[in-house]
């Protein structure tokens, strides 16, 4: 996959800021929906869950999609770079070894913006959770297997 030819400029003024809020999106390889099988979105869950365990991040709220995960997060360790990859790399050897594969699942790099203090978090955790509905996956959100956000 060729590289924006901007797209090093965006990295290089990446800063990580402990105790701030950031929303993060990163996409599957070719956008296949690897997790439309919930089981192997739920190896996904656990690695989010672990960094949380780790004392990285305190999870805000997430959904795993069937092709990309959407995390609202308050990081408290270390740098996005560093949680990303931990993720990433993790979340990558568990699905492999579950589909008897050795691909790449995670397209490179990912999103993030950190929400401005005035920003509600509470609406940013609302948009992520809503995202099986957009998406026509659910009539309800309850119904969406792989969300979940510290409010509910």
């Amino acid at each position: 996959m060729p590289i924006a030819a901007n797209g090093c400029r965006l990295r290089k003024a990446r800063f990580s800021e402990t105790g701030r809020i950031y929303l993060l999106t990163t996409v599957v390889n070719q956008r296949e929906p690897v997790f439309a099988d919930w089981r192997l979105g739920r190896l996904l869950v656990d690695q989010l869950r672990s960094t949380e365990n780790a004392s990285l991040v305190d999870s805000l709220a997430w959904v795993v999609m069937p092709d990309h995960l959407h995390w609202l997060i308050e990081l408290k360790h270390g740098t996005l770079a560093e949680l990303m990859c931990r993720i990433k790399s993790r979340s990558s050897r568990s699905v492999n070894l579950v589909r008897q594969r050795e691909s790449r699942l995670w397209q490179r790099g990912y999103y993030d913006r950190a929400l401005r203090k005035e920003e509600d978090v509470k609406d940013a955790a609302r948009y992520i959770v809503m995202n099986p509905l957009r998406a026509g996956l659910v009539k309800r959100i309850g119904d969406y297997p792989l969300w979940d956000a510290i409010w509910v």
